[in-house]
């Protein structure tokens, strides 16, 4: 139960930090506004309250004696993954920090980037935040004022960083992976190749069956035309 449940901690986390690192490559964009930068705060927010539930539910199967060798196998991977998503997490905090910093959106500093993208994000904080429809509040000087908080908070994840190694001690290297790197991209991959490649074939089934009619009639006539020739050269002679 208390497995599933990590799981289920870290699937959510996964989601989140996934949808943040998608709006932070906005900021500065053609796409960025008031909206966007109130939706980073509160998709970074709700990343860091499932990092604390992870880490809390985490540290606690760690520590506990009374757990089998394979569930204790099975935290450290799951510990190994919430680490590795919690430093992604950090490092995109970081950059919606200097973006942030060169992409005022009150006082522009500078041109906004023509990234290519287009369109608002609220589909995608709305995702992340598991809800309908997003609601905005924030003050309309929101790009600055956030910034120092969101300061404070990557000093916050840095800390839990920091305390996660010296409470619970899980060498990367010392976890084994159930399945290949990627492996869920290669099936999700090879089952679209898969259709794709049943259709090529019988494509080219097709394809060879409509040649080689057409190679037996080009055949055919050209022996017609021979017979025809040889019977002309035998009469005419």
């Amino acid at each position: 139960m208390v497995k599933e449940e990590c799981k289920a901690l870290l699937d959510a986390l996964n989601k989140v930090t996934a949808c943040y690192r998608h709006m932070v490559l906005t900021i500065g964009g053609t796409s960025d506004s008031q909206n966007l930068r109130e939706e980073l705060k509160k998709t970074r927010q709700k990343a860091q309250e499932l990092a604390v539930a992870n880490r809390n539910k985490l540290t606690t199967m760690l520590k506990d004696k009374t757990v089998s060798k394979e569930d204790r196998a099975e935290f450290e991977r799951l510990w190994v993954i919430f680490s590795t998503c919690l430093e992604i997490l950090e490092i995109d905090m970081r950059r919606a920090l200097e973006l942030g910093q060169e992409f005022t959106l009150n006082v522009p500093k500078r041109h906004l980037i023509q990234t290519g993208m287009s369109g608002g994000t609220s589909g995608v904080a709305a995702r992340a935040m598991s809800v309908q429809n997003m609601k905005y509040e924030a003050d309309h000087n929101i790009d600055v004022v956030d910034l120092k908080d969101l300061e404070n908070e990557i000093n916050q994840v840095g800390e839990m960083m920091y305390e996660m190694e010296m409470k619970v001690s899980v060498p990367q290297w010392t976890v084994e992976a159930k399945q290949d790197p990627g492996a869920e991209l290669k099936s999700t991959i090879s089952v679209g190749a898969s259709s794709i490649g049943m259709i090529s074939v019988e494509e080219n089934k097709s394809f060879c069956d409509i040649s080689k009619v057409l190679a037996g009639i080009i055949f055919t006539a050209v022996l017609i035309i021979a017979i025809v020739l040889a019977i002309c050269v035998v009469k005419l002679s």
